[in-house]
């Protein structure tokens, strides 16, 4: 078996590094990544069985697959080898996603590739590479965020593992992503971020609200939706000072007095987002005490952009998923 599977990453291996050598070095270092993360993962069974693997680990990772199997006998989520592997890649996170915007434009700036489309953002393996990327883009006079993202899809074209980058939250936090970043391998509309974000994220919700009805523990549940309501609460908060922000950008003003009014609606949604989480027990993000700018708003829209929709579009199916995602997907046509 560990044959075939290092037959498969040599392959796999092989074809990224192809393309990289046509495409310079932005396509050179996703290449070696990919590749690294593929050679450190090893099957979760084995992982298991291991002695030396500390309990807890072991407790999670059995739990993964049960949740993984339920995602394909109650979601209808792909049956394949993706997070039936394990990869301990010894840093915090996985990659470093770079967002840019116009000094006086929330619209993200995007970049294309030949898979994935056009995105509004570029991902490093190497947290230094992504901040010398969020330089050269300032130094063009673009507002810059930088995000440690602890999980990612290929979608379905590698087998993606479980990353030790992924469990630094909560078992129920975790299912989640993966139940996320499956959903990317259902549906993918190149071009369009926000749409896959959004459509990944309902498919998210409601695979972890069945999850948690099925292991019958209503605490739980209802600790996950009082995260969700909270999460809510601060996407409304960002929305209503971003569509401020666009309505400011329109206005036939001096860039003086835009870049005055800008800074007074960005610190007042600070000062907003830090009551929030203080008085919820939450501990403020770093993003809110330092980095809040167009790019930021920018990239936070596109995980809730058309979440309202897609709600709407899996009501209309009366919450059954393979309709939903058919519905989705005739949504997504142009």
């Amino acid at each position: 078996m560990k044959a075939v599977l290092a037959r498969r990453a040599a392959r796999g291996a092989a074809m990224l590094l192809a393309a990289s050598s046509l495409a310079g070095c932005y396509y050179m270092q996703a290449a070696r990544g990919q590749l690294d993360v593929m050679q450190r993962s090893e099957p979760i069974a084995e992982v298991v069985d291991t002695p030396d693997t500390p309990a807890e680990l072991a407790r999670r990772l059995r739990l993964l697959q049960e949740a993984r199997d339920f995602s394909i006998r109650e979601l209808g989520l792909p049956d394949n080898d993706s997070y039936r592997r394990y990869a301990d890649l010894e840093r915090d996170f996985v990659v470093w996603n770079v967002f840019a915007a116009p000094e006086f434009s929330t619209q993200p700036k995007e970049w294309c590739f030949p898979i994935a489309g056009c995105v509004a953002y570029r991902g490093y393996f190497s947290e230094a590479a992504a901040r010398r990327k969020a330089d050269s883009l300032r130094a063009d006079r673009l507002d810059v965020a930088v995000s440690g993202v602890p999980a990612y899809s290929t979608l379905g074209r590698f087998d993606d593992p479980v990353l030790n980058t992924m469990l630094r939250w909560e078992d129920v936090d975790l299912i989640a992503t993966m139940f996320h970043e499956l959903a990317h391998q259902v549906l993918y509309v190149k071009g369009d971020s926000a749409f896959n974000e959004s459509f990944a994220t309902v498919v998210e919700e409601a695979g972890i609200e069945r999850w948690l009805r099925a292991q019958g523990d209503p605490d739980e549940y209802a600790a996950y939706r009082q995260r969700r309501e909270f999460r809510e609460t601060i996407v409304a908060e960002v929305g209503a000072a971003k569509a401020e922000l666009d309505r400011l950008y329109r206005m036939r003003l001096a860039a003086t007095e835009l870049r005055r009014r800008k800074t007074a609606r960005l610190e007042k949604l600070a000062d907003g987002l830090r009551a929030a989480f203080e008085n919820s027990g939450r501990s403020v993000p770093d993003w809110v005490n330092a980095d809040l700018n167009n790019a930021r708003l920018a990239s936070m829209a596109l995980y809730r952009g058309r979440v309202p929709e897609l709600r709407e579009l899996l009501e209309a199916c009366g919450g059954d998923l393979a309709c939903f995602y058919a519905s989705a997907e005739d949504l997504a046509r142009p």
